[in-house]
């Protein structure tokens, strides 16, 4: 399975209400990425451009992109950002397939 890192950034709207009625949203967004065939590793709260962040371990790219598209249809989060995580060992492979090979630029 591929891991994800998905940012995201609540409306206000969703700001006033988990201030009025706070809730642990990890347990919904846990039974979603679960749903889609896979495992939510963690969710954060941060300081910066985004509210918090989701690590999960998806089956494709194409659940993770169900998974962002799910988070913004009810309407309380603004902006989810994906990204692709690759492990070392995948960096590696891919470092080691990128110094057998050369490439020239424009000339």
């Amino acid at each position: 399975m591929a891991h994800y890192m998905l940012q995201f950034t609540y409306t206000p709207g969703a700001w006033a209400t988990l201030s009025k009625n706070p809730q642990d949203r990890s347990k919904p967004v846990k039974e979603l990425v679960e749903k889609l065939g896979g495992q939510m590793l963690g969710l954060y709260y941060c300081f910066g451009e985004y509210d918090g962040i989701v690590l999960t371990e998806l089956p494709d790219d194409v659940s993770a992109a169900a998974t962002a598209f799910l988070a913004l249809t009810p309407g309380h989060v603004k902006e989810v950002k994906t990204t692709k995580l690759f492990t070392v060992e995948e960096t590696m492979q891919a470092l080691h397939m990128a110094g057998s090979h050369t490439f020239r630029g424009p000339s």
